[in-house]
């Protein structure tokens, strides 16, 4: 995601009022499923960009047309910037901050440069499926408190259907794929919350409380990290021809981790699974392009599966 990419294609949609997405792919020289996810993320955010669906479709955005950011809400240059502080911080992105900072009116300043270090965006989500999903309704409010450093009471409904409201002190944002997560601190500890299972956001009128040397990168790795362990607790150790990395993230998505290239050309990978014969079932598929060296029980489980190959197909 490249912060003046995404400025551009606000300042096209304020011009035009609506565009497809083939447009924006003409207009700034991109893929077209670039200008998609581009158009997704901007409305994901919060800002007022809606797909409309049909023969004459397109992305419009709510309102009157604006040719500057000076015509911004407060609600909308935040969001804005929530998603400028998400893309890598190259020096062209470092650039455009700050030329959408001079060009912000000066009351929103202070909040939108607060914004650029309270998001995490992955476009990848947990599976390589991506729904499209509307922004969750508490979204906008636990922006604003992030931003504005607000402690929140939070009523919340747990994976098990179990509600509960606690003071929550939020410390950033973060998007996996579709799915936005609250990250704060509470009396438990650090803890992360589906934004989609937030019942109700209620400022509590007190500054929230920010660990001293807090980075929400870091600290969504971290989570992300356990969440992968979680879910797929196998790990495989294998080489990959390098003709089949891009099949290999495509098949595995976040569940690979690829290193470095061996002296026969082949590239080390990690590949993460639910059990042995899941794992097999998946690696199956390349043939001579993966070789797995460990763990034995996944050896054995490829292994299982090649022989009742050959005996069902010979």
């Amino acid at each position: 995601m490249r912060a003046d990419r995404l400025v551009s294609v606000l300042l096209l949609l304020q011009s035009r009022g609506k565009v497809t997405a083939a447009e924006v792919a003409t207009e700034l020289e991109i893929s077209e499923r670039t200008a998609r996810r581009d158009l997704e993320a901007l409305g994901l955010a919060g800002l007022p960009v809606y797909p409309c669906r049909g023969r004459h479709g397109g992305w419009q955005l709510a309102g009157t047309g604006r040719t500057d950011l000076s015509g911004l809400t407060a609600p909308e240059a935040r969001a804005l910037f929530l998603l400028v502080g998400a893309a890598p911080a190259t020096p062209e992105v470092k650039q455009a901050v700050r030329k959408l900072m001079r060009a912000l009116p000066e009351p929103f300043r202070a909040h939108a440069e607060a914004a650029t270090t309270a998001v995490v965006v992955e476009p990848a989500g947990w599976d390589r499926r991506r729904p499209e999903r509307l922004p969750p309704p508490h979204l906008e409010p636990l922006q604003a408190a992030v931003v504005e450093g607000e402690a929140v009471h939070l009523g919340y409904v747990d994976r098990a259907g179990t509600a509960t409201v606690r003071l929550a002190h939020p410390l950033g944002l973060a998007a996996k794929g579709p799915t936005w997560y609250l990250v704060a601190g509470t009396a438990s500890g650090l803890r992360t919350f589906r934004v989609d299972r937030v019942t109700s956001v209620e400022r509590a009128g007190v500054p929230a409380e920010r660990p001293d040397g807090f980075d929400l990168g870091e600290a969504w790795a971290m989570i992300t990290g356990k969440v992968e362990e979680l879910r797929a607790p196998l790990l495989a150790r294998a080489l990959a021809d390098p003709a089949a990395l891009g099949w290999c993230r495509e098949t595995f998505g976040t569940r690979v981790r690829i290193g470095p290239a061996q002296p026969d050309g082949r590239v080390e990978l990690e590949i993460r699974g639910h059990n042995p014969r899941y794992l097999a079932a998946e690696i199956a598929g390349f043939g001579r392009y993966l070789e797995v060296l460990g763990p034995p029980e996944v050896r054995q489980a490829l292994a299982d599966v090649g022989t009742e190959l050959v005996a069902r197909y010979r």
